[in-house]
């Protein structure tokens, strides 16, 4: 009969979405980011996983959420894919957190390539699923990131739209998200804080940062949007470098700054896998501490869907060792 009531449940969402009608999600056992981050128990941690393209993948992705979820995360989230590719995967892997696991997930929804009943019809199966907290991203086109954004001829333009559509939808927790090196397409940092005090005054409960390396570029950032009215907590995203080659690819698509001091530190030891992530560790550590003892208020650890490098992250910062050793889930 449980599953008969589920399954009512997400059609009714669907239909309502569809129609352009609230599809709001009753208060459950899943809390929404913006009660974790008001409950004033210290500093909130979470992990972000990316989509995978495979079943392989899938099953590796599994494996790292359940090492996981015994650290108890604030919430996890799942990423759309590069221009939206892997959209399908996102949406049933969130579900599938929602339902089978104690964590809280928030669902990644970007407008790439989509119309504004295809965004109902999303939101609505990820209402139909219980999840209340919704990341909302205009998204890179499709292809190639760096080209010029085009928006669907039905769909919508920018993220503070797509915001503004959510909260008419129901009664979700809605995040966004912020670049402390400036995104790509601003053309300057004033700019791009002027955008996220949009987004805010459009509905946004919170922000998560695009991963960086320099706490001062988050403290400016911070700053910054504050002065321009974005009054709402920004969550660092700290990235664990695990590759040399990936982590320079990621920060080319992205926009981040690269530093030299890191590039040599990693290139000197590029050969030896093992020595990569313990560099990696030690910096996403120290960076972490430095954003936590400036009033950050917790920590974003963008995962790459392997586990270790992470846990090892958050277990320096509340004292618990991990043992980091070569695996398939590192």
């Amino acid at each position: 009969m449980h599953g008969v009531t589920v399954v009512l449940r997400r059609l009714l969402f669907f239909y309502a979405a569809q129609m352009g009608a609230e599809v709001t999600v009753l208060p459950g056992r899943t809390r929404t980011v913006r009660e974790l981050l008001a409950g004033g128990g210290g500093p909130v941690f979470s992990f972000e996983f990316f989509p995978p393209k495979t079943d392989e993948g899938e099953a590796a992705l599994w494996l790292a959420i359940r090492q996981l979820e015994a650290l108890r995360p604030a919430f996890v989230s799942v990423t759309y894919g590069a221009g939206g590719s892997t959209r399908d995967r996102t949406v049933r892997v969130t579900e599938r957190i929602a339902s089978e696991t104690t964590l809280t997930p928030v669902a990644h929804l970007t407008a790439v390539d989509h119309s504004v009943a295809d965004l109902r019809r999303i939101v609505g199966q990820y209402a139909g699923a219980g999840i209340r907290n919704i990341l909302a991203l205009r998204g890179d086109p499709p292809g190639d990131p760096q080209a010029n954004w085009v928006a669907h001829a039905d769909g919508l333009s920018y993220a503070c739209e797509l915001v503004e559509l959510v909260c008419r939808l129901g009664e979700f927790c809605v995040g966004v998200a912020a670049f402390p090196d400036k995104h790509p397409r601003s053309p300057d940092l004033d700019h791009d804080a002027r955008i996220l005090a949009k987004k805010a005054a459009a509905g946004a409960d919170y922000a998560i940062t695009q991963f960086f390396f320099d706490a001062d570029d988050f403290f400016r950032l911070r700053d910054r949007a504050a002065a321009y009215g974005a009054d709402f907590p920004i969550l660092p995203g700290v990235m664990p470098v695990t590759s040399v080659s990936q982590i320079q690819r990621m920060a080319v698509l992205s926009g981040a700054a690269f530093p030299g001091w890191l590039a040599d530190r990693l290139t000197a030891v590029a050969e030896d896998a093992d020595a990569v992530r313990e560099v990696g560790i030690e910096v996403a550590t120290a960076l972490s501490s430095r954003l936590l003892a400036g009033g950050a208020p917790g920590i974003h650890l963008i995962t790459l869907n392997r586990s270790t490098s992470s846990r090892a992250v958050h277990n320096n910062l509340v004292g618990q060792p991990v043992r980091t050793s070569s695996s398939p889930s590192s």
